[in-house]
């Protein structure tokens, strides 16, 4: 077996080496880049300066679309200034509504699900229908806010000059398989999504703001009948010439990330421009191919390379997991392969998710 050294002091030498450790050396590489890029993508979006909260009233008012979010629905409204929130209950089968309105909230029922529409649409179609405010705020029920939040994202907003605004909140964890899984599947995300190739591509509507009258002139979520329904509201204003922007507010807005939620967004992978979900699944096919990559290896005889690349994933992956928990990296590769590519196959074969106890 050849050394280092051996190499080092006889290139010729370098023919000599086994298809494993090239094998794993490309493979190694490839991993950098993927992993490399997917952070710069993800740091090109820049980061809202914090504003002081306002004592005056924001010509700005918050709709929630929730349905069956009663464990969450009252920390959102709640972290949000008194009496700009409107919660738009959804057909809950639980306590959401009551919560919400004991929060402070104000609450409407959502007008009956048409055939071929999709629930959250529907519900923020409902909720700005009401408004004359100049800024919407469509939430998530499962986000939550510092003070300031809303000032901070008006003023981001108006500096950029933008009709749309997409914002990225600080992912919290609600249990142990999405911190194991979620930092990965961010990690693909931002591989097959370059914001600065294409905003509309990064838009996410988890929290976004927009101003009312560019809104309703492209004809809001009542225009979109679609799981993807921000990517298509994102394509529907770049369409009429409205501007658009993305930033992060890591520091003034959580948002919970659950297994159930990972499942959802794995199968819009699909569902987005293909190109974008083909980079994912390319690159998610990449991570995977490290376990091959490991076994042949140690088959080869090379305990100490299997050894040092089984913890690859843990080393390329650190800046998603952070130095301590990126120990999970491995495990959160094997557990969402399966998920991504089970849901590449829902989409080819044109079969409905489960979302929220309805078929989409």
């Amino acid at each position: 077996m050849l050394s280092l050294r051996d190499l080092l002091s006889n290139p010729n030498s370098f023919s000599e080496v086994d298809p494993s450790i090239w094998s794993a050396f490309a493979l190694a590489v490839v991993l950098i880049v993927i992993a490399v890029k997917s952070r710069l993508n993800q740091q090109s979006i820049p980061e809202m300066d914090a504003e002081t909260p306002s004592e005056k009233p924001l010509d700005c008012m918050v709709v929630i679309p929730a349905r069956n979010e009663e464990e969450f629905i009252a920390r959102a409204v709640k972290s949000l200034p008194h009496d700009t929130v409107i919660v738009v209950d959804d057909a809950s089968e639980d306590g959401t509504a009551e919560a919400a309105s004991q929060a402070g909230a104000g609450v409407i029922r959502a007008p009956k699900l048409l055939r071929g529409m999709v629930g959250k649409s529907n519900a923020c179609a409902e909720g700005a229908r009401l408004l004359t405010t100049k800024w919407i705020l469509f939430a998530d029920a499962d986000t939550w806010y510092e003070p300031g939040f809303l000032e901070s994202a008006i003023a981001a907003a108006d500096e950029s000059k933008v009709d749309f605004f997409s914002i990225y909140l600080k992912p919290m964890y609600e249990s142990f398989g999405a911190r194991m899984l979620a930092p990965y599947a961010s990690a693909l995300y931002f591989f097959g999504v370059n914001p600065r190739a294409g905003v509309a591509k990064a838009f996410n509507g988890q929290c976004m703001l927009v101003k009312r009258e560019p809104y309703e002139f492209v004809g809001g979520h009542g225009a979109i009948h679609y799981l993807d329904e921000d990517l298509k509201l994102a394509a529907l204003a770049l369409r009429h010439r409205m501007k658009i922007g993305v930033g992060r507010a890591t520091k003034l807005g959580r948002v919970t990330i659950n297994v159930e939620s990972l499942e959802r967004s794995a199968h819009r992978f699909g569902l987005g421009e293909s190109w974008v979900g083909a980079r994912v699944m390319l690159a998610a096919l990449a991570f995977f191919l490290w376990i091959p990559a490991s076994v042949w290896l140690l088959l080869d005889g090379h305990r100490h390379a299997a050894a040092a690349f089984a913890f690859f994933p843990v080393l390329v992956l650190s800046f998603w997991y952070g130095p301590v928990l990126a120990i999970l990296a491995p495990f959160g590769i094997l557990g969402l392969t399966p998920k991504l590519f089970g849901a590449m196959i829902h989409v080819i074969l044109g079969r409905r998710t489960r979302w929220k106890g309805r078929y989409i």
